[in-house]
């Protein structure tokens, strides 16, 4: 899902820059988080560990335990992207994967890329630490609907 946080205010500009929220305890979210740094980005992509001291500060307005649960990523100008959104708009702002997120984009193509996020939900569902509670999932879940 995209949308907008109400506290950035304005209109949603171009995307120049991409925050990715990450869980820096899932082994999945860690993965992910050392290939995009290594990929070309046509977008600038910082990755933030999730309900930190410091993404809490720097997005009040946003819904901090949700982004435990779902992956969340915030554009420059307030926009917000969760689940396969999320996603899709990490792909976009990498040079090599921008095609591929066209596609996921399109009628044909979304349905795929709401799969692909269920399956990595699964997995992080069966590699995360037994001693940590399903409501500290991390980003790598995805919300029902």
């Amino acid at each position: 899902m995209a949308g907008h946080l109400a506290d950035r205010g304005g209109a949603a500009g171009p995307v120049r820059r991409l925050t990715v929220l990450y869980d820096p305890k899932c082994p999945l979210c860690t993965r992910v988080h050392d290939w995009l740094v290594r990929q070309r980005q046509l977008v600038p992509l910082e990755l933030l560990p999730v309900a930190t001291a410091e993404t809490r500060a720097r997005f009040p307005g946003l819904d901090h335990e949700a982004t435990l649960r779902e992956i969340t990523v915030i554009g420059d100008s307030g926009q917000l992207y969760t689940g396969h959104a999320a996603w899709v708009v990490c792909l976009w702002a990498l040079a090599d994967h921008r095609p591929m997120a066209h596609r996921f984009t399109s009628p044909a193509g979304a349905p795929l890329a709401r799969a692909a996020v269920l399956a990595a939900a699964r997995y992080r569902a069966r590699t995360r630490d037994p001693d940590e509670s399903p409501e500290g999932l991390g980003g790598c879940t995805v919300a029902s609907g």
